[in-house]
């Protein structure tokens, strides 16, 4: 069952989305060669405790405890990366994904930074990565299907060109999901299209997590040791993006955006729904 939220609930979900963002916002402005994970791990750790909410990340997760409050992925980690002594170098590229819970409402978003200067096919991957995102979330329509979002990202990513060096993967297995009282909630979001299903239709109260994660080389992945990091099998690297966002009568809404997805939507033609708490 997917659930469906009030227009109030959605105005509880924005508060917590806007903890996110500025805990992705602090870790961002943090990204410099010689810092480590753990330290942008208590960076975000205190943001969200700052604004009086909890991280759904450091807690019961199928049968595992998450140790962090992000994970930090770096280089070919696709996501799940455990936060600790890595010290980031010139050149990397890291996924941060942070959540947090506000009066029992879920927020959940990620990023990806280049730490310095990087090669310009991890360039390109980062923003292939974030624009198939908002190729998603643009479909976040009162009267679509989960489908279209599916195949709106996969498209962006077929369209864009080759980098010099690997090819485009859409990870395979893992996607995005519905949030709301839990952070994994149905339904799960693939970001290419699978099967001739359509998926449920996108009514006003839908909220989803768009998050695709692409790669310059396989679109499979392995499990670490640690049974949490997610790695690509070829040692390509990945890029990770994701939003929060509501379906309203007005049309989407970034719960997770500052401006609620206002200016990356309007390059896609599509009206952000008003903000709720503006």
């Amino acid at each position: 069952m997917v659930e469906i939220k009030t227009p109030e609930q959605i105005a509880k979900m924005r508060a917590a989305g806007l903890v996110v963002a500025e805990a992705l916002k602090a870790c961002r402005e943090a990204v410099a060669p010689g810092i480590t994970t753990q330290e942008l791990n208590d960076i975000a750790d205190k943001v969200i405790t700052d604004h009086g909410a909890t991280s759904n990340f450091r807690a019961h997760h199928g049968g595992l405890w998450f140790p962090g409050v992000i994970c930090a992925s770096v280089n070919d980690e696709i996501v799940h990366g455990i936060p600790g002594e890595r010290v980031l170098q010139e050149g990397d590229l890291i996924s941060i994904d942070c959540g947090a819970i506000l009066d029992g409402w879920h927020g959940d978003a990620a990023i990806t930074v280049a730490v310095g200067e990087v090669a310009a096919e991890h360039t390109q991957l980062s923003r292939v990565t974030e624009g198939s995102m908002w190729a998603g979330i643009a479909q976040m329509k009162k009267g679509n299907r989960l489908v279209d979002v599916s195949r709106s990202i996969e498209s962006f990513i077929r369209r864009q060109p080759l980098p010099p060096k690997g090819k485009w993967g859409i990870v395979e297995g893992y996607g995005g999901h519905g949030i709301g009282t839990a952070m994994h909630m149905e339904p799960h979001v693939l970001n290419y299209v699978a099967g001739r299903g359509k998926g449920p239709k996108l009514i006003p109260g839908t909220v989803l997590a768009i998050e695709p994660m692409v790669t310059l080389g396989t679109p499979h992945s392995a499990v670490l040791e640690d049974d949490w990091t997610v790695v690509t099998t070829d040692k390509s690297w990945a890029s990770h993006w994701e939003h929060s966002v509501a379906v309203t009568e007005q049309g989407p809404l970034v719960l997770t955006a500052f401006d609620g997805g206002r200016a990356e939507l309007a390059k896609l033609g599509v009206t952000a729904a008003p903000d709720p708490l503006a």
